[in-house]
């Protein structure tokens, strides 16, 4: 299929709203598997201890696998999409600052780089701007 073929086919408007769908969902199940690892794998108990060797305090571990977890949750179903992405982004701006920023730009360095979640931010903000898209929760109870 041709761009323009896609273009007639498909009007810019839901293409806006398809692409927003894709991005919140995407999204959204990235927050819930950082969520569940912290929860299920590395523990709540592990995540604290992590939090403060890297001098976060160790009592903002349920609430990040909270926020991760319920902020996932409600990005895949399209509730609250604006607010949720806007709030994700000063915890991202936090992880650049701390773990990632000292490990450089590059993702791939050892510690992991800031690149990742500078790009996660964007992707936030964007998310943002461009709403809730196709198959959202709020758009079937009318917010």
């Amino acid at each position: 299929m041709t761009e323009q073929t896609f273009a007639r086919a498909v009007p810019a408007e839901r293409q806006a709203a398809l692409a927003a769908l894709v991005l919140r969902v995407s999204m959204g199940a990235l927050f819930l598997a950082h969520g569940g690892i912290k929860l299920l794998v590395f523990t709540p108990a592990g995540t604290a201890g992590f939090f403060e060797s890297i001098g976060v305090p160790g009592a903002l571990a349920w609430p990040v696998i909270l926020a991760e977890l319920a902020g996932g949750l409600a990005l895949i179903l399209g509730f609250q999409t604006r607010l949720v992405a806007l709030a994700f982004v000063p915890l991202m701006l936090g992880t650049i600052y701390t773990p990632h920023g000292a490990a450089g730009f590059l993702f791939s360095n050892p510690g992991g780089g800031w690149e990742f979640p500078a790009f996660w931010t964007v992707a936030l903000v964007v998310q943002a701007l461009l709403g809730d898209g196709a198959l959202a929760l709020d758009r079937r109870v009318g917010r």
